[in-house]
């Protein structure tokens, strides 16, 4: 572990340059040996566990699940919890419930060993007895990160016991509070806070939720340092994250960026080539661009807020001249309908009337009345409930609203548009009953 003003030394390995990738350095599955090869050993107990927590705090990382909350503060929160005992968990979040993302997927497959030295060394930190990796429970994930598991235990890498999970689909398993309750036998319910799992999580034990990625850039920070992982992004938001670019795009795929770059230029790197109308920025969470208008915002939670959006996980979905914003809003808002707890109000009454009304507005001829209601249902389901899944709805209908407010006044006064018959753009999952 480092020190504020000394280099880092657990490894001797050379760091990756401001050019260079750091999280997924290959296109195939690295292996401990490889992994070992180019990062260098896991530096545990190198130092007292509170100086890896200060270092994160020094680097400024924040959590890149969604809600880019400083990690370093939840560290120590978890530790302060957990002082005096060795009871606390870590929940390393990679159920990826964000249809529209496949970050943590790939970062799972290509670099699980980044992810685990993570996991080891956040344990260390607060003090944990054990630990959870959850993912989706889908294709060969688990059993890949099993394979990695059983290569760390032949290594004597097995600093602290951790087991893979493989969650339920849907949207609501991947928030904190309810893939808790999971963990703890129930079903994917999201609670109302306090207390925060940071206090009482699984089987009531402090409990520290990261994100996938989160912990890979504790793994890289506590090797190379805060000033090195600063040495990229901006001030206000450093350091690189992992975005999923898809829909009108010559190549969609995860890309890693430092956080900060203008939106044209990742976009640009992705192949958009053709005209765009807009771009939905963090997942379905998130809200609606218009492009090319946006093009100068730089892809980092402050500069997308600043522009009334969101990173989110990391998504960045462009919508092609050839599709229906409106349609594309509307069958995501019954999806996120559909996928309500139904424990509150908001989620049981509002979700389902916002998603009739922009179901209206998108495919049928909607008057004043619909798209004053829309708007009402809008402001009525915000900041309540037990989670943010109302909130995400209605800052996503807001957003198109506004950013399709052409096609709006042409649905009101002709019908849906013939784009409302083609193929949809983004995803909206098929799941089991």
């Amino acid at each position: 572990m480092t020190t504020q003003n000394a280099r880092p030394t657990a490894s001797a390995i050379q760091p990756p340059g401001p050019g260079d990738l750091r999280l997924i350095v290959r296109d195939q599955p690295m292996s401990l040996a490889a992994h070992v090869a180019h990062y260098g050993p896991v530096p545990l107990h190198a130092a007292r566990p509170s100086a890896l927590i200060a270092e994160v705090e020094r680097a400024g990382l924040t959590g890149r699940g969604g809600a880019a909350f400083p990690t370093g503060r939840k560290l120590r929160a978890v530790a302060t919890a957990n002082s005096g005992r060795s009871t606390a968990v870590v929940v390393a979040n990679g159920s990826e419930s964000e249809p529209a993302s496949s970050k943590d997927a790939v970062l799972l497959t290509r670099s699980p060993h980044l992810v685990l030295d993570g996991v080891a060394l956040a344990a260390e930190a607060i003090g944990a007895a054990r630990a959870y990796l959850c993912v989706a429970a889908r294709g060969s994930l688990v059993q890949s990160l099993a394979d990695a598991l059983a290569e760390r235990d032949r290594a004597r890498l097995a600093h602290v016991p951790i087991e893979v999970i493989g969650g339920p689909d849907g949207y609501l398993p991947g928030q904190e509070t309810a893939l808790v309750s999971v963990l703890n036998g129930g079903r994917p319910m999201p609670s109302f806070v306090p207390p925060r799992p940071s206090d009482k999580g699984v089987r009531r034990q402090p409990t520290l939720v990261l994100n996938v990625e989160t912990l890979a850039q504790v793994a890289l920070i506590a090797r190379y340092g805060a000033a090195w992982f600063r040495s990229v992004g901006s001030d206000a938001s450093p350091g690189s994250a992992l975005v999923t670019v898809s829909g009108g795009v010559g190549r969609p795929g995860v890309r890693e960026i430092p956080l900060g770059t203008p939106l044209g230029e990742v976009l640009r790197r992705s192949g958009l080539s053709s005209p765009a109308q807009a771009v939905l920025t963090g997942g379905y969470f998130g809200a609606w661009l218009p492009l090319p208008a946006a093009f100068g915002v730089p892809v980092s939670a402050p500069g997308l807020r600043a522009a009334g959006a969101s990173l989110g996980a990391g998504v960045l979905a462009v919508l092609p001249d050839t599709a229906c914003g409106l349609a594309e809003t509307a069958r995501v808002t019954g999806y996120l309908a559909s996928q309500s707890a139904g424990q509150c109000g908001p989620c049981r009454n509002g979700m389902p009337a916002l998603a009739e009304a922009m179901n209206w507005i998108a495919f049928g001829q909607p008057d004043t009345d619909v798209i004053r209601w829309a708007r009402q249902v809008t402001e009525l389901i915000t900041g309540r409930g037990a989670c943010h899944l109302p909130d995400g709805a209605a800052g996503l209908v807001t957003t198109a609203l506004a950013v399709f407010s052409a096609e709006l006044r042409a649905h009101a006064r002709a019908g849906p548009c013939e784009r409302t018959r083609r193929p949809a753009v983004l995803p909206i999952p098929q799941l089991s009953s």
